[in-house]
C-alpha cells in the first residue's frame, strides 16, 4: 500500500513540475511577444513621422513613471538595431518635492550605462509660494519645468525631446479638447516646442498603456510615485480616462478604432471653414466618392487600422 501512495505523490509531483514549465514558457512567450509588439509600434512611430534622425541627440525626459522607463528602454533596443546613428541622453528633472527619492533614478541610469543627467532645481518652494492652498499647481509647475528642460536640452546640444505620452494619453487629450475646450485637437506625436527652438518627439504615440503596464511589471523599474507634490489629481482627465476605460470593456477595440480616427481627418466633412474652403464650393458635374449622399443612411464599414505587420522585424525599421 505505501509503494502505491509513493507511485502516487511521485506523478502528482511530476504533474505539478510540468504545469509549472508549461506556465512559464507561456508566459515568456507572451513576454516576447509584447517586447516585439512595443518595438515595432515603436519603430512605425518613428518612419511615419520622421521622429529620429542621423545624427540626432535625443534628450529623454525621465519622470520615474512607467511611460518614461518603458520609453527609455525600448529606445535603447531600438538605438542598437537602427540604420543610422543617433544619441540618447536620458534627463530627470529634480523638482525638490517632499518625500522625492532622488537616489532612485541616479543608480538606475548608471547601472543602465546610459548617458544622463540630473537637473536639481527647487521649483516646489516657487510653486507652493505662490499658488493659494488647495488650488492644484500643475499649470505653474509645468511652466517653470518646461522653461528648465529646454535650458537643460540646450546645455547639452540635443535637439529632440522625447516625451513618454502614448496612445491612451492622445485619446484622453482629444476629448478633454472636445468635451472641455470645445477644439478638435489632440496631441501631435510630433511638433516644435513652444519657443520653436526643438522638435518634440512622442515615440510611444502607437504604444497602448495596457502594454507599458505589462513591461514595467515585467522589467521591474523601480517606480517613483507621482503623487509627491500633493497636488490635486486633473478630475477631467480621469473622468475622460474612465469613460474610455468603460467603452474599451463593453466594447472592445473601440479604442484602437477611435485612435485610428485621429488618422483619418476628413477637413470637408467638418465644420472649420479655415480648414476648408465651403465658401467656394461649386458643382463640378464629376461624381466624387466623398460627395454628399444627401438623405442616404450613412454606413461605417469596419475601418482599417494601421497595419504593423509589414514590418519583418525590429532590424530592419528604418529612421
Amino acid at each position: 500500500m505505501s509503494a502505491v501512495w509513493v507511485e502516487d505523490e511521485t506523478a502528482e509531483a511530476a504533474e505539478a513540475a510540468t504545469a509549472n514549465r508549461n506556465k512559464e514558457l507561456k508566459i515568456e512567450r507572451e513576454t516576447h511577444k509584447l517586447e516585439k509588439r512595443l518595438c515595432r509600434q515603436m519603430g512605425q512611430a518613428i518612419m511615419d513621422f520622421n521622429m529620429i534622425e542621423e545624427g540626432d541627440r535625443v534628450m529623454v525626459c525621465m519622470s520615474g513613471g512607467k511611460d518614461s522607463y518603458g520609453m527609455l528602454d525600448i529606445l535603447l533596443k531600438m538605438q542598437q538595431r537602427a540604420p543610422i546613428n543617433f544619441e540618447i541622453v536620458a534627463v530627470n528633472l529634480d523638482q525638490k518635492q517632499p518625500g522625492f527619492p532622488d537616489h532612485i533614478l541616479p543608480e538606475y541610469l548608471a547601472k543602465l550605462g546610459v548617458e544622463f543627467h540630473i537637473e536639481t532645481q527647487d521649483t516646489y518652494s516657487i510653486v507652493k509660494k505662490n499658488i493659494p492652498e488647495g488650488k492644484t499647481m500643475c499649470s505653474l509647475c509645468s511652466r517653470l519645468r518646461r522653461g528648465i528642460l529646454y535650458n537643460v536640452a540646450r546645455r547639452l546640444k540635443c535637439n529632440k525631446l522625447a516625451l513618454g505620452h502614448h496612445r491612451d494619453d492622445m485619446l484622453q487629450t482629444f476629448f478633454l479638447n472636445m468635451f472641455f475646450g470645445g477644439k478638435l485637437k489632440g496631441m501631435p506625436p510630433k511638433l516644435t516646442s513652444d519657443n520653436g527652438e526643438f522638435v518634440v518627439i512622442r515615440p510611444l504615440a502607437y504604444v497602448a498603456e495596457k502594454d507599458l503596464i505589462r513591461w514595467a511589471a515585467h522589467r521591474e523599474f523601480p517606480i517613483i510615485p507621482c503623487s509627491l507634490c500633493g497636488s490635486q489629481t486633473n478630475l477631467q482627465r480621469v473622468q475622460i480616462g474612465n469613460m474610455l476605460r468603460d467603452w474599451e470593456k463593453q466594447y472592445p477595440g473601440r479604442a484602437e478604432t477611435m485612435f485610428t480616427a485621429l488618422q483619418n481627418v476628413v477637413p470637408s466633412h467638418l465644420m472649420d471653414h479655415s480648414k476648408h474652403d465651403f465658401k467656394g464650393i461649386r458643382p463640378t458635374g464629376v461624381e466624387d466618392e466623398n460627395g454628399d449622399k444627401a438623405f442616404d443612411e450613412e454606413e461605417f464599414p469596419a475601418p482599417a487600422l494601421p497595419s504593423l505587420s509589414g514590418l519583418p522585424g525590429v532590424q530592419v525599421v528604418t529612421l
